[in-house]
């Protein structure tokens, strides 16, 4: 049941308890103990907030705090924007002192299934922060609206802003025959006023994520609005070699020769992953089968391109699947000692 409004504070009903004057600490001794249980029940884990209406809810149940580690980026990446948030958090003083506005954006950009979301995920576990998820596709959501939910966001959590190439050049209203018939949706310029215009709030971080880097104007990822932008990619080399060793922690050799053949594909990081499912303790046989999925998913891909024609081409990474390796005929990948 609610029994808070979040937007305002305002509890939806009230109780009133008393206590004897000899034991006026009673109800501070029950906050406490409340307030403790609470933390227990939460500890170790992420809670996953969404707007409805003007406020913001928890989203299903918590859910277990992702390790760091379970999200591999290229070398050195993941680090890099840690330590910038941690970085962050420590300097208000730094910013208050110099009139400098203390929030911090972040944009993640890159093909699809290469790890931006479930970076954040990751991020947001380790700092022991919560994830408030707001929808630029919602079309309830107006400029007004979304400058209010960034002004109530629950404490201690990170604001993603998923897709946000979706605000650029919209400006239409609702569909008229539609639910939001009049209403206004949200416009490229209510988006940066909300970033970082007059009635921009403090004490926030944003991540941004986009599929679309080039669609993006300038205005939307200057300093201010954008402080750090990061290329999350197709997997390279060292991705495939740690990923490799994530599922098979002691198979330095087969990890090896599985990022010789694979580093030239394209792969991305949810294909990997889905490789490696079918293979959750079978070492050899995910190196041996590897050429075998590789040539299955290079045809889907020549299929695909050939039934888009002329239509714009999917690139490599994309969503199109390849056979499972069961169904692939024996690889042509090389022996390993």
């Amino acid at each position: 049941a609610k029994t808070v409004d979040m937007s305002t504070g305002s509890p939806w009903e009230t109780l009133t308890l008393t206590t004897l004057s000899y034991w006026p600490t009673l109800f501070q001794d029950l906050l406490d103990e409340a307030k403790k249980a609470a933390l227990a029940r939460e500890e170790g884990m992420t809670i996953i907030y969404q707007c409805y209406g003007h406020e913001w809810r928890p989203f299903g149940s918590p859910k277990r705090v992702r390790p760091f580690n379970s999200v591999v980026l290229d070398e050195g990446v993941s680090e890099h924007v840690h330590d910038d948030v941690q970085d962050f958090l420590s300097t208000q003083k730094w910013y208050l002192d110099r009139g400098i506005p203390y929030r911090r954006g972040y944009l993640l950009h890159g093909p699809p299934g290469c790890g931006k979301s479930s970076f954040v995920s990751a991020l947001a576990g380790r700092l022991g922060y919560n994830i408030c998820v707001l929808n630029l596709g919602d079309p309830s959501m107006t400029d007004d609206r979304l400058a209010h939910m960034l002004a109530v966001a629950p404490a201690r959590s990170l604001v993603l802003l998923e897709d946000v190439d979706f605000a650029v050049g919209q400006s239409k209203p609702a569909d008229p025959s539609g639910p939001y018939a009049g209403v206004t949706r949200i416009t490229f310029s209510g988006l940066l006023n909300a970033l970082d215009g007059v009635i921009a709030t403090e004490e926030r971080i944003i991540f941004m994520t986009t599929n679309h880097y080039r669609a993006l104007p300038p205005a939307l990822v200057r300093p201010g609005r954008v402080d750090l932008s990061i290329y999350v990619g197709l997997a390279s080399r060292s991705q495939l070699r740690h990923m490799f060793l994530r599922f098979f922690p002691t198979q330095e050799a087969h990890a090896e020769v599985f990022a010789t053949i694979c580093e030239d594909e394209g792969l991305s990081m949810a294909e990997l992953q889905g490789y490696f499912m079918f293979f959750k303790n079978k070492p050899e046989e995910c190196a041996a089968n590897i050429g075998g999925w590789l040539a299955s998913r290079r045809q889907v891909h020549e299929e695909h391109r050939a039934a888009m024609q002329p239509a714009q081409e999917v690139p490599l990474g994309s969503h199109p699947v390849a056979a499972s390796p069961s169904a692939t005929k024996e690889s042509s990948a090389p022996a390993i000692e």
